[in-house]
């Protein structure tokens, strides 16, 4: 696991720093927040940074008309503080003299916990399995997908058009993406140097498709440092004068882009780890399988975390190794479950079925969740799956995110595992969603019926 030294005051003094960006993910993941000099950090970091709750009240493109419990007109669009976890301060060495630090967003009366705030869902989830004796060990692995365009230009031109960094199939290759070593040389050591730990990098198989791995960790930690990457192979491709997107199908006819989440579990009571058994067939343990049977009955629910926009359903929907409604197995990428793994620290689930545009904190607080109930209720998945898993029957997940978020608004694990105030934020946000796709009209309409009809 990430061995990571957070900077102190002393080194934003000292290091030649000139700007903290403090920040905390929105609904959807995006950072947002504000920056100050060194000085203004240390006075306002323990007093807090006030925001608009509009960042929990307007959709993606920041429009508002999302009508939410929490705020709105009828709040007068109060204020909440940001309150920096100085754990997470780091360089965000991609810039110059800048560092990074993410924030707890809490009531700016009485500094409470704001609820429905991603941090604070996984951590509510994270605190529930300690309380079991358990802790999570996660990685996500993000891919995404890199253009020759700047973003002025593709904003210019509708996103249309663009101009992919790779055009020939690159899956784990290396002489046809040698080229591109000197941008990936300075994103990774830009990245390790902000402390997020790269793993490793490749080529992927769609058409100006990467992938870059970061090191497990827990849950928390690992979710901060996913969002933060996010922003910068955004900045540093930015820098280059290029485009990256975490849009999980930016290409019809194309491979899109995945999230997958890796689970382990550990014993923090008695040592160990519950999903290992060596005597066992494959060494996958019982509780493992109750795991599995949990994430498995509540994947339904939880699919406007896992597929949060529009977009995910062009991936989930396809045969784009994204899984197959209810199904798992042993090392085969065809189910959505994959159990991978021979000794007792290596020993996990993967879940395939999120895209890169999830909000890391929701879909792992929803793992972490249908674990727990799993294995409290002792969940059978049902048999291992072998073969070609989208050649077989299953329990289907929702299609689109009209269904998903009616799911979701309607379960009662949602509401019990997380609270009436996120089930409601969150289902309403979903719905508003995709009734917006529902008033607008795209390009497919306009080229197939604008003649014709």
């Amino acid at each position: 696991m990430s061995a990571f030294e957070p900077l102190t005051l002393d080194d934003l003094r000292d290091g030649g720093y000139d700007t903290v960006i403090v920040c905390a993910p929105d609904m959807t993941g995006r950072l947002v927040g504000k920056r100050l000099t060194p000085k203004k950090f240390d006075e306002f970091r323990e007093r807090g940074i006030a925001l608009s709750s509009c960042t929990f009240g307007w959709d993606v493109a920041q429009d508002i008309g999302l009508e939410v419990p929490y705020t709105g007109w009828h709040t007068g669009w109060r204020d909440f503080l940001l309150i920096a976890d100085m754990a997470t301060l780091r360089p965000a060495a991609w810039l110059q003299r800048t560092a990074i630090v993410l924030a707890d967003i809490v009531e700016e009366h009485d500094r409470s916990p704001v609820e429905i705030a991603p941090r604070q869902i996984l951590r509510r989830q994270v605190e529930a399995l300690a309380a079991d004796g358990l802790a999570a060990d996660v990685g996500t692995e993000l891919e995404f997908h890199l253009y020759r365009d700047g973003l002025d230009d593709l904003r210019r031109r509708g996103y249309r058009d663009r101009t992919p960094s790779t055009i020939f199939h690159a899956d784990y290759t290396v002489q046809q993406v040698n080229a591109w070593e000197p941008f990936f040389q300075r994103l990774r050591t830009a990245l390790d140097d902000s402390g997020l730990d790269v793993e490793m990098s490749q080529g992927e198989w769609g058409l100006g498709q990467w992938e870059i791995n970061l090191t497990y960790a827990d849950a928390l930690d690992m979710c901060d440092r996913h969002t933060i990457f996010k922003l910068a192979v955004k900045d540093v491709a930015a820098q280059a004068g290029m485009a990256a997107t975490f849009m999980p199908k930016p290409n019809a006819g194309e491979v899109g882009s995945s999230c997958h989440v890796h689970l382990s579990l550990r014993d923090t009571a008695a040592g160990g780890h519950p999903f290992f058994d060596h005597d066992a067939p494959d060494h996958m343990s019982t509780t493992m399988r109750h795991a599995i049977g949990g994430v498995l009955e509540h994947a339904s629910p939880l699919m406007a975390w896992y597929a949060p926009t529009i977009n995910s359903y062009r991936r989930t929907n396809s045969s784009d190794f994204a899984g197959h409604g209810a199904t798992w197995a042993f090392d085969n990428r065809t189910v959505s479950c994959r159990v991978l793994g021979t000794g007792a620290s290596s020993m996990r689930l993967e879940w395939r079925v999120p895209g890169a545009d999830v909000n890391p904190y929701l879909a792992v607080a929803g793992v972490i969740a249908s674990v727990r109930d799993g294995i409290a209720n002792r969940v059978d998945p049902g048999p291992a799956r072998t073969g070609d898993a989208y050649q077989q029957a299953a329990k289907p997940f929702p299609q689109h995110l009209g269904l998903a978020a009616e799911e979701f608004l309607a379960s009662a694990f949602v509401t019990e595992a997380f609270g009436a105030a996120v089930a409601e934020q969150y289902g309403l946000t979903a719905r508003y969603e995709w009734t917006r796709f529902l008033d607008a009209v795209t390009d497919w309409e306009l080229d197939r019926y604008f003649e014709v009809i």
